[in-house]
């Protein structure tokens, strides 16, 4: 194989510039051209700039990320501290509610009490009335008993002779 490598150099000669520039040193040669043609147009700095303004552009996003970062952090912080807020709010506001509710059920139980005394009053008051009336009535009708006995016995016991002893007894004593 080795043979073959040979042979095939050999049969083909390389091209030869000058006596002295074959193709490896065209080749840099044209890059060498190259390079100086875009140092001398300055395009490294053309790049450095475009680098440089894309960078400029990521620190300003960054800049405008972190201020958006802060002013979330502030807004959360506010949301936070509302919160709170209102949970104490609500705390107290139940607090509140509670001890109206016991002011309340207190003197719901005081009024209850004072009014069940009251309506016992009442109630003894017309105990007390409609036994004096039973009484008033009982009394009357044993006087109209009495008064009706008497009058009976009177009658049947005292005569025209009685009553002339009474009447004389009666102003004698006078």
């Amino acid at each position: 194989m080795a043979d073959l490598t040979l042979l095939a150099s050999a049969a083909h000669p390389q091209p030869v510039a000058f006596g002295f520039i074959n193709p490896g040193m065209w080749v840099a040669l044209a890059m060498t051209s190259l390079i100086l043609l875009m140092v001398w147009k300055k395009v490294p700095g053309l790049i450095t700039s475009g680098l440089d303004s894309s960078i400029a552009e990521i620190r300003k996003q960054l800049d405008e990320a972190k201020a958006l970062r802060a002013e979330a952090e502030a807004l959360r912080k506010e949301y936070a501290d509302k919160i709170a807020g209102a949970e104490q709010d609500a705390a107290e506001m139940l607090a509140h509610a509670k001890n109206e509710a016991d002011a309340i059920i207190a003197k719901a139980e005081t009024d209850t009490t004072a009014l069940i005394a009251r309506r016992e009053k009442m109630a003894e008051d017309k105990i007390g009335a409609a036994q004096r009336g039973a009484v008033s009535e009982l009394r009357a009708k044993a006087a109209e008993a009495a008064t009706a006995a008497a009058r009976g016995l009177i009658a049947a016991n005292h005569n025209a002779k009685a009553d002339k002893v009474l009447v004389d007894e009666a102003i004698g004593g006078l």
